[in-house]
């Protein structure tokens, strides 16, 4: 591996072939820490490469970022438990989407995994139960503007975010997976009924609707910040899971596409490669855009990624239209 590789790739081939970095220098160490704190993946890096023998002032960061890890994943699913007791009285199903719901279901892409905010599926008729009983059990609206909590009510796939006052713990309660402004709608009906329970009352998506929502989530949603987690995601729940009939799958959701180009960049940059498109390498370019500090690179192609995103989100005038309302306020309010 050496440490000539002065972009993400560095991080992509330590966490495909774990042994390799027994070759970096002091440079490339730096390096590979430097990429996976910025790709919030340093959890990961530290659980493919537990058992290394990497040098003493590595495993001892190492241990560090495993700790953390482990420590993280219990305040998630105390999180999750949290949720739970706050809406049993609803009677809502509660669906855990992304790093909450690999950890609870205990899947290889939950080990070592930065999680966040906890996201929750609901169905959209119980918005208002969910939200009360939520607000009633101690969470408060983190964007008091009436002009955001409008816009995510009418426009977007989820509640405005909540933070519980107490535990300073953020939840997004979502309706479906993609924003109701953008051009493709998935089946969210059909996510919760083909979710899978798990250990404390909880559910998460089917195998397949996982994938897909993180296709979802990579590439018709966002400008593909945080996309090197994100792929990872992808790759370990392929590895382990089956995906029998996803292709039929991502297409009801109208994610084809999306779903495909998910899979050929996981082989790409964590498997054992894959053919791709032209196009592919675009997002490969800005998937891998960090330098030997974890310094975001390549601005155009970051720039172009974020128009992209906000071109998917919604339409020319609607997105006009926002762009000069959030221009107008105040800085900080923006």
């Amino acid at each position: 591996m050496g440490g000539a590789v002065k972009d993400g790739w560095l991080l992509a081939r330590a966490l495909r072939t774990p042994g390799d970095t027994l070759a970096l220098d002091a440079a490339g160490w730096t390096a590979l820490i430097a990429m996976a704190r910025a790709e919030q993946m340093l959890g990961t890096l530290a659980h493919r490469l537990e058992g290394l023998a990497v040098p003493h002032t590595v495993a001892r960061l190492l241990a560090d970022a495993r700790a953390s890890a482990a420590q993280g994943r219990i305040l998630a699913l105390w999180e999750a438990e949290a949720a739970r007791r706050a809406l049993a009285p609803t009677g809502v199903p509660i669906v855990l989407l992304k790093g909450t719901a690999f950890v609870a279901a205990g899947l290889k892409a939950g080990e070592g995994r930065s999680i966040g905010d906890l996201d929750i599926l609901v169905p959209r008729a119980a918005l208002d139960a969910v939200e009360a009983a939520l607000l009633e059990a101690g969470w408060e609206w983190v964007k008091p503007d009436p002009y955001d909590d409008a816009y995510y009510r009418q426009w977007m796939h989820e509640l405005p975010p909540l933070i519980h006052r107490e535990r300073d713990r953020m939840i997004d309660v979502h309706h479906t997976i993609l924003p109701l402004t953008a051009r493709i709608r998935p089946d969210a009906p059909g996510l919760l009924a083909a979710s899978a329970a798990v250990e404390g009352g909880l559910r998460t998506l089917s195998a397949n609707d996982m994938i897909v929502h993180a296709a979802a989530h990579l590439f018709a949603d966002g400008d593909l910040a945080g996309g090197m987690r994100n792929v990872w995601d992808v790759h370990c729940l392929v590895a382990e899971a089956d995906i029998t009939g996803l292709t039929e799958r991502a297409a009801h959701h109208g994610l084809a596409r999306e779903t495909a180009r998910a899979l050929r960049l996981a082989a790409a940059l964590y498997g054992e490669g894959a053919r791709l498109n032209p196009a592919d390498h675009a997002y490969l370019r800005r998937l891998t855009a960090r330098d030997g500090w974890g310094r975001p690179t390549r601005p155009a192609t970051r720039l172009a990624f974020y128009v992209r995103s906000h071109w998917l989100r919604m339409p020319p005038a609607m997105l006009a239209r926002h762009l000069w309302t959030k221009w107008r306020k105040p800085i900080g309010q923006r």
